[in-house]
């Protein structure tokens, strides 16, 4: 890979080839419908990319800031692709953050806080008592 060269792809392909949609398709879809954006603007699934650029992808309820680090069209393992990119420190922590308020906001208890057997059968006998 010489990387003198400055490589460029199409973004659709690029977050299809580093596994942040499983196809193309979803891939060109995301873009269309203005979930990702590329230095803050929305981008057309067209757009080349670069090593450098500052991509955000929304996917669900998340949204991730990602530095690209290397052009690539061609989709590898998870492993691999993890390497075309970084998300920025900011980006994690406010990904965290959000997780943790739609954790608190559904009041979902972890599965580890709910009785176990033996915790329940505690409970029921102190309720027939």
């Amino acid at each position: 890979m010489g990387h003198s060269i400055m490589v460029k792809v199409r973004i659709d392909k690029w977050l299809w080839a580093a596994r942040f949609f499983k196809t193309r398709a979803l891939s060109k879809a995301a873009i269309e419908n203005g979930k990702v954006y590329l230095g803050g603007q929305k981008s057309k699934p067209s757009r080349m990319i670069e090593a450098g650029e500052i991509v955000r992808v929304r996917q669900g309820d998340d949204e991730k800031t990602i530095l690209v680090l290397e052009a690539s069209e061609h989709r590898r393992g998870a492993t691999e692709a993890q390497a075309l990119y970084e998300e920025t420190p900011d980006s994690i922590e406010q990904r965290e953050k959000k997780s943790a308020e739609r954790k608190a906001f559904h009041g979902s208890m972890p599965a580890s806080v709910r009785p176990n057997k033996k915790q329940r059968r505690q409970i029921h006998r102190f309720l027939e008592n």
